[in-house]
């Protein structure tokens, strides 16, 4: 570390000491002015053998404490790094040059999860629902949805998960640590429309060592850090995939591009789903997407895709209630034509136009030829011929229901005399 960064971080350790409580909001946004400071920082943290290490982490502390949005701002920026720092050591199995990092980690968590009253804070997150507009799509663009008893019952219901209360910790353990780990990453990525440029870079650099150390990538990634297989959860790797997913979308495309395989390389080697649902999600959005330039002064968002308005799908669904309404307005549209020249001994058959085409199926299945002696009739089943043959009493009086109900007679009495033995010509075709 060089002595000119060395004075700096003095200088900024012995400033805040003597601050009155009145000037604490001004000397908060005069921090981003320090341009030398935060790279100064950076290498503190780093070095585990400083000697200022555990004054910069008291100092951190401190800023959290106050309860200062933009001094706690600033802590949260070099969280990245003190995660890595810890992993680092402890993957070395060398606890002591560790203790000051886990004090801070560990009072950050304990004041998170917590209120003002230090009471257990309960974290509420409401699954968004397609019945209800959001900035993502509008209900009246998707189409009118099937008005089923399980669809009315779940209609403006909203679905809320819950995180918490989470336990206070004193100590990290083997069991403990990627819990604590994890919920500190959630608290990152509330804030990571603050965070600056260097904060993201760290964070796609603590996820790529995090997941490859140990694994064949690391030689192609040429690390030379440590080469223990550090133990990760599928909930840590979830919560590095959604600061990546930010950092790709503004500035960090190699980056965060590169960060982003190695993640979905652990979680493949793990079989974590919950990683690889998130990941491959986000790398098939990513994939063709137009991405914001690298300009890295620019405002800092993820680009979406909004629903546009015209609707993709009919609004003419196809139900069951439909099919069957459309049904009995095809019924009751039909007519019965009766042919005055085709007449078989002296009673004319009416002729029953059902389809129009011939040879065409009906509704059961059988099919309508044409037979010889002019009439028509499902094949294998000549005893259809008198169930076919109906008559629409809105349109007839009372003296064309005579006249049909004898030709009805003449039928049944041909179709008996055909079955008896005296068949007709038409008969003899079958």
């Amino acid at each position: 570390m060089l002595a000119m960064d060395q004075g700096v971080v003095e200088d900024w350790l012995s400033e805040f000491k003597t601050l009155p409580d009145s000037a604490v909001s001004t000397y908060a946004a005069s921090l981003r002015e320090k341009g030398s400071l935060v790279p100064a920082l950076y290498k503190v943290i780093r070095e585990n053998y400083s000697d200022l290490l555990e004054p910069v982490c008291h100092q951190l502390f401190e800023f959290y404490r106050s309860g200062e949005p933009q001094l706690q701002r600033f802590t949260l920026q070099f969280l990245p790094e003190l995660l890595w720092s810890l992993l680092s050591v402890s993957a070395a199995r060398d606890p002591h040059n560790s203790g000051c990092i886990e004090a801070l980690l560990l009072g950050i968590y304990n004041l998170e999860i917590v209120d003002k009253d230090g009471q257990s804070k309960v974290l509420s997150f409401t699954v968004p629902s397609l019945s209800k507009p959001s900035v993502y799509h509008e209900p009246s663009a998707i189409g009118s949805i099937a008005l089923t008893e399980g669809a009315l019952a779940n209609h403006g219901l909203s679905r809320v998960v819950y995180s918490g209360p989470h336990l206070q910790r004193e100590i990290f353990t083997a069991q403990n640590r990627f819990d604590v780990l994890t919920f500190l990453l959630l608290c990152y990525n509330a804030s990571l429309s603050y965070m600056t440029p260097i904060s993201l870079q760290s964070l796609c650099q603590l996820s790529s060592r995090v997941c490859i150390c140990g694994y064949p990538r690391q030689q192609m990634r040429r690390y030379k850090g440590i080469s223990t297989r550090l133990t990760v959860t599928s909930e840590f790797l979830v919560q590095l995939i959604t600061g990546i997913h930010y950092a790709f979308c503004n500035g960090e495309v190699e980056l965060g591009s590169k960060s982003l395989d190695d993640v979905l390389y652990r979680a493949q080697l793990e079989l974590f789903p919950e990683a690889l649902l998130v990941g491959n999600a986000i790398k098939s959005s990513m994939h063709g997407a137009a991405l914001k330039s690298n300009n890295k002064e620019g405002a800092r968002s993820i680009q979406v895709e909004i629903t546009p308005t015209s609707s993709r799908i009919s609004r003419n669904a196809v139900t069951s209630l439909s099919i069957r309404g459309h049904r009995w307005k095809r019924h009751e549209s039909q007519e019965v034509s009766v042919d005055s020249e085709a007449a078989l001994g002296g009673v004319a058959i009416p002729e029953i136009s059902v389809t129009g085409v011939g040879g065409e199926r009906m509704a059961n299945g059988d099919s309508l030829r044409q037979r010889p002696d002019g009439r028509t009739g499902p094949d294998g089943d000549i005893m259809s011929t008198t169930s076919e043959v109906s008559v629409d009493p809105r349109g007839h009086d009372s003296g064309t229901r005579g006249q049909e109900v004898r030709r009805q007679k003449s039928v049944r009495r041909l179709v008996e005399n055909e079955g008896s033995g005296t068949a007709s010509t038409g008969r003899s075709q079958y």
